[in-house]
């Protein structure tokens, strides 16, 4: 038996709507397929505006060029997430803020935020891990009382709420990811979201290479032309096709992803029980979207150990973000330096993934399971 760590949910359907897709003769973004996928995820998210995008890379670039940030400002972000977080601020020439995550959820910590806001902070990036969101009420306050946008990395947030409400569409902007190891996938693809019309109007023009085309394109001018300086963000329409098709199995994947989830955690007590290792927390406000399925043990070696282990029986894990702020650059770039963000550093170390997505079956969830227990009884 063999199990990957892990793999994207293709079938019949997503194959049939990439085919009548090519078979349209028309590739070039904004297309049809692309129209129905945005009108679907405007419903679902109940946002006033969505823009497909590239990747949720060119999403977080998109909202930092629509925010006007540059040269002097701060945006402040967890160490513990994806380069591409810290990316899209350097490119615009601004400094990247790091700030510590809380050891339950590891979402960005709002007290050690609240200690590194200071009169050049002009937006805070909170990054959902693993479909849980920091507290976004409190976040939000804090924000408006110092006039900091909000801009989500949902990347990892697809079918996942706050409260009432779908994460991601919380703070001033939202930027979603459809990258093949996301729980909807479109092999690369991203969504920039927002209920802000000044945001809308400026993200239509910078995705649309800084011109006014899509104002054209809908008959609301008679010509087009630069307006100010943009990219190119438009996805091919075969990217819509596959995403309006993923779309339609949301449900499907969801309930498969908390079985599955449900189930580690049932079996995997009485060890949280014994104090081997720890499991996860969902606050109470959270609806998760069950994107990940991780452990922390007690340190690096017996994390590094456990992945070793769990190859010898041909089965996929692994671990996650290394700290952005111990990367090569970060020390040259920043300044940062080992020890300036402990819970991270503590957790990056010990955090451990096991296989969920839907085609995960029973037997194979249950060979995971008992290879976890094998390995703690050694």
């Amino acid at each position: 038996m063999i199990i990957p760590f892990h793999k994207p949910l293709y079938d019949n359907a997503d194959e049939q709507m990439l085919v009548s897709s090519l078979r349209s003769g028309k590739l070039v973004g904004d297309g049809e397929y692309t129209r129905q996928a945005t009108e679907l995820l405007i419903r679902m998210l109940g946002v006033r505006s969505v823009f497909l995008t590239t990747s949720c890379t060119h999403a977080l670039e998109l909202a930092m060029m629509v925010l006007d940030i540059r040269a002097g400002d701060e945006v402040i972000i967890p160490s513990f997430t994806f380069v591409s977080t810290a990316n899209c601020i350097m490119r615009q020439g601004a400094r990247v803020v790091f700030a510590d995550i809380t050891p339950s959820t590891l979402t960005i910590d709002l007290e050690d935020v609240r200690r590194r806001i200071t009169s050049r902070t002009k937006a805070i990036i909170p990054v959902v891990y693993a479909g849980i969101s920091p507290d976004m009420d409190e976040l939000m306050t804090l924000a408006r009382n110092h006039g900091i946008a909000v801009v989500e990395d949902a990347a990892q947030a697809i079918g996942a709420r706050y409260k009432d409400r779908p994460q991601g569409t919380i703070g001033d902007i939202g930027c979603f990811s459809f990258h093949e190891t996301k729980n909807l996938s479109t092999g690369e693809g991203g969504a920039f979201v927002t209920d802000n019309e000044t945001y809308a109007t400026r993200a239509e023009i910078i995705r649309e290479k800084g011109t006014n085309r899509r104002q054209f394109m809908l008959g609301l001018v008679d010509k087009y032309t630069w307006i100010e300086v943009g990219s190119s963000y438009l996805p091919p329409d075969s990217v819509g096709a596959l995403l309006l098709s993923q779309l339609d199995k949301l449900d499907r994947i969801q309930r498969r992803r908390e079985e599955i989830y449900s189930r580690y955690m049932r079996e995997f007590e009485p060890l949280a029980q014994e104090r081997i290792l720890t499991l996860p927390t969902i606050p109470p406000q959270v609806k998760s979207n069950h994107h990940i399925f991780h452990v922390l043990v007690h340190d690096e070696a017996t994390r590094d150990e456990a992945i070793r282990f769990f190859r010898s029986k041909n089965i996929g894990t692994t671990f996650h973000y290394l700290p952005l702020h111990l990367s090569a650059f970060a020390a040259r770039a920043l300044g940062c330096k080992a020890g300036d963000f402990p819970v991270t550093e503590s957790v990056s170390s010990r955090l451990l993934r096991l296989p969920i997505y839907p085609s995960l079956t029973d037997d194979e969830q249950a060979y995971v399971i008992q290879t976890m227990k094998e390995y703690f009884k050694r």
